[in-house]
């Protein structure tokens, strides 16, 4: 059974009828202190400026020891009275104080939902503050790099693309349930799952097992594999958006949980299993919360064509782009030295084919539950 993790208690006011967590208070304080260093500046007579680590590729390594990605010591200084910075600066605080605004009121929403809360004409000019969205999302990620701040922790969150289910209770802000008693798709997994909103209550499940699809997912829970291996069933619609890569990393380093992996047996497949395990070059600075460096590749593989003698009718011909893609992972430096991933990986591309995790159906529509995960599972075989 897990150990209940207990929410923290508000204890400080911030605007009418709402009350600051810890987090919150954390965050206000970084914020202000951001703000606080413009009139500093200018009382000093010096030029307003924010340093933002670098998110540029060359300032992101793979930390073998910790065994994810993360962010280089790189900044980059962005000045008010630099004319081709001023608009980028001026962005960067426009955005930190909607945030504020949003912690302060209690409320949250989604990085479009920010976009038009700050979007606006300059008094006397003709001016946008933001032209599109794409203007604004590189600022928020600024602001979170910076401040060492979730994107969730500033009140902001994305669409849900992810579902869990299995024997596990939680306490979602307040409202106690089970994962495998709110429907037949089990629990929508939110996109803010901070211990602030959301504790483990009760866990009675063994493992995780992470697949691709939805579809996938639907022949897990239909079949109620859950039950029969005591396990959580999850899926994030393809690239796990951050929420589920959030849930799994608590759902691992919290509850102890073994997390597998059932993804597609093509670069996209192993792509995702990169960014579950070792973290993304795009978030490097989140990986300490969000990677999983001892999850597993559980499937499909290249050999399954022989293994489960599937029909050559169920392969899907490697595009080129297909084959430098594969090409190009295998020279991860988390892949490169080791032997059963470049076998992996040859084995693809000799084959020349790619296969999906529901061309398993073709053998009866319930193998992948019934035969193919089992059999992984007490034969232990799973890529690291």
């Amino acid at each position: 059974m897990a150990k209940k993790v207990r929410k923290k208690t508000p204890t400080k006011k911030a605007a009418a009828g709402n009350t600051l967590t810890k987090e919150d208070r954390k965050t206000l304080k970084s914020l202000k202190t951001m703000a606080d260093n413009v009139v500093s500046f200018a009382t000093r007579g010096r030029a307003p400026h924010l340093e933002i680590p670098s998110r540029s590729l060359s300032n992101v390594r793979y930390n073998r020891s910790k065994k994810f990605i993360e962010m280089g010591g790189s900044k980059n200084k962005r000045e008010l009275f630099n004319l081709s910075q001023a608009k980028s600066y001026m962005q960067a605080m426009l955005v930190g104080s909607g945030c504020k605004q949003l912690i302060d009121e209690g409320k949250t929403t989604s990085i479009r939902g920010l976009y038009y809360l700050l979007k606006h004409t300059i008094e006397g000019t003709k001016e946008e503050t933001f032209d599109d969205q794409s203007d604004s999302d590189p600022i928020i990620e600024d602001i979170e790099v910076t401040l060492d701040a979730l994107r969730e922790e500033l009140h902001l969150y994305a669409s849900n693309r992810g579902n869990m289910m299995g024997d596990l209770t939680l306490n979602d802000n307040g409202t106690e349930l089970n994962c495998s008693r709110v429907g037949r798709n089990g629990y929508s997994i939110p996109s803010i799952v901070e211990p602030n909103v959301l504790s483990f209550v009760n866990n009675k499940c063994k493992f995780v097992l992470h697949v691709e699809k939805d579809t996938v997912f639907t022949r897990f829970v239909e079949d109620e594999f859950w039950k029969t291996h005591n396990c959580l069933l999850t899926h994030g619609s393809g690239q796990p958006p951050r929420g589920v890569r959030r849930m799994l990393n608590r759902l691992h380093h919290e509850l102890k949980l073994p997390v597998y992996c059932l993804l597609d047996n093509d670069p996209w497949g192993y792509y995702i299993y990169s960014v579950i395990k070792q973290g993304s070059i795009n978030l490097a600075y989140e990986s300490q919360r969000m990677a999983i460096p001892n999850a597993r590749f559980m499937g499909l593989r290249s050999k399954d064509f022989d293994r489960c003698d599937l029909s050559p009718s169920v392969t899907i011909k490697l595009s080129d782009t297909d084959k430098k893609r594969a090409k190009q992972i295998a020279k991860y430096p988390w892949f490169e030295k080791k032997k059963a991933w470049q076998k992996e990986i040859d084995t693809m591309l000799t084959n020349g084919f790619k296969l999906e995790v529901e061309s398993l159906i073709s053998k009866d529509i319930s193998y992948v539950t019934e035969e193919y995960v089992p059999s992984r599972l007490q034969d232990r075989d799973f890529l690291d």
